[in-house]
Parts: C-alpha cells; structure tokens; sequence
C-alpha cells in the first residue's frame, strides 16, 4: 500500500531524505503556511505521520522511530486537521517502499554481481541449516545486491533486507531480488533503531574481514545476534569462520562452523549459531 494512498492524497513528498534518518528530530518547513493537516495514529492511537499541504503540495513526517514534536502537533491542531488511522505495519512497509523506489530512481545501479548459480547454492545451504521454515521472518544483514533474499524468498522465508551500499540496493531492487517494502538502506550497526527483534538472521559472504576492519564487522554482528534467536553466517575463508565463530560464542550463544562444499568462494565456511 502506498504512502500516499493511506493518507488519501494525490501525492507527497516524505521529508527526510532517506529512510535512514527517519530517526532524526524533523519536521516539514513551509514558506506559507500549511492549509491543511492530516495526523495519521496506528492501532493504539499513537502518532506516526503528519502530512501537511501548503503551496500546492503536500508534505509527510513519519514517527515510527521518534515522537513527533510539539510544533508538528500545532501545525495539525492549527488547521483543524482530518485523522487517520492505520496499522503501525502496514505504514511502515509502505514508508519503506517509499524510500526503496527513491533510490531506483535516483541512484545509479552497481555492476551485476552474482554468479547465475549463487542463489540455488543458497537454497540448498539454507534447506541444509534449516530446513522449512516457510512463513518465518528473517533479517537480510548486509544484503548487497539481494541474493539471499531472493533465496530465502523462494524458499518461503519473509525477508527483511538491509544495506548501507544505495547502489547495490538499486541493484537488487532493479533485479526483483530485492522488495520495495521490506528493503531498508541503514548502517547495521544501528538496525535495532528501525527493526524489531525476529526469530531468524543471516549475513551473506560477510567480510572479508581482516584485523583492521573487525571491530566493524563484529558490531555488525553482534547487532544481528541481538534482534534474532538464530543465525547463519557465511565467510570466504576458516580463519574468518573461527572469529565470527568466538564473536558467537562471547555473546553466549551455540556455535557450529563447517566447510560449504557448494562454493568455494563467496560462501565456503558457515557459523550456524542459536541463542543459548
């Protein structure tokens, strides 16, 4: 469902210019002053959007990951505005597509990225690891370009994917691997600001990762292992493994790795970890 289409409006512009600083204290800058509001509430009433119309157009703040100010609140009360009401869920997808269909038009796409046989070798690593568990959400960390989206998709998997590369994302979005609504350009080291914890995770050919950047992959992960209660993580190499593998095991969780005889490049070692 579409921003606009929730809020009954032609057309809109959300004002924050990524989904990423969705978090931050904005609010929507008028020359005139705004001649009509509307304050959409979700299902316990709580405010998560104000779009108001001034100068021929209309603009929208989302609050999913802040309260609204005081002056977004007069600007409403000011013009005796209309209020919606809507599901916290279904606003959320519909802002995340908003912003996922902004970068495609804006953002170039990276090069293609995968070997045609990638995603079945996904597949089949998943089938291995987890079996069916179609109908579970799982957490895309660092999903580049989307290919263990599209993986866990077809296998029945709802993914959430995040990235903080726009051009691979355009990339991903362009090629269908990614879905609008349930993609997200954000830092991962911060993905607890936008995303509720849920059972499943994976972070793809995660690295490479060499002493110098380790610090950042291990906040990376370490916020991966905080939102879910099970993980799969891929490296190109064992000695990768065994850090991601003692990162695991220093957050008291159960760790497995093992060799992926299906690529010898992008994903050969697993860590298989579950919340202890």
């Amino acid at each position: 469902m579409k921003v606009a289409d929730i809020l009954e409006i032609d057309g809109c512009r959300l004002v924050e210019p990524s989904f990423a600083e969705l978090t931050r204290d904005t609010a929507p800058v008028f020359e005139a002053a705004p001649d009509e509001a509307r304050l959409l509430v979700d299902e316990g009433e709580e405010p998560i959007a104000l779009a108001l119309h001034g100068d021929g157009s209309w603009q929208v703040a989302s609050f999913l990951f802040r309260e609204p100010t005081i002056a977004a609140i007069e600007c409403f009360e000011a013009v005796g505005g209309d209020m919606y009401q809507e599901s916290r869920d279904t606003w959320l997808a519909a802002v995340r597509e908003y912003y996922s269909l902004d970068i495609l038009k804006t953002i170039t796409p990276a090069l293609e990225d995968l070997r045609p046989d990638r995603e079945e070798k996904i597949r089949d690593l998943l089938d291995e690891v987890w079996g069916n568990r179609a109908g579970a959400l799982c957490l895309d960390c660092c999903c580049g370009s989307g290919v263990g989206t599209a993986a866990l998709r077809a296998n029945g998997v709802q993914a959430l994917a995040y990235d903080n590369d726009s051009s691979l994302l355009a990339l991903g979005l362009s090629r269908g691997r990614l879905v609008p609504e349930d993609t997200m350009y954000i830092d991962a080291r911060e993905a607890f600001r936008y995303i509720a914890p849920v059972p499943l995770g994976v972070a793809f050919m995660a690295g490479e990762i060499y002493s110098y950047n380790a610090d950042l992959w291990r906040s990376i992960i370490a916020e991966l292992l905080a939102l879910t209660d099970e993980a799969l993580i891929t490296v190109g190499t064992e000695a990768e493994a065994t850090r991601v593998e003692g990162w695991c095991a220093g957050e008291g969780w159960d760790t497995r790795v093992f060799e992926n005889p299906r690529d010898p490049i992008y994903d050969r070692w697993c860590c298989v970890a579950r919340r202890g």
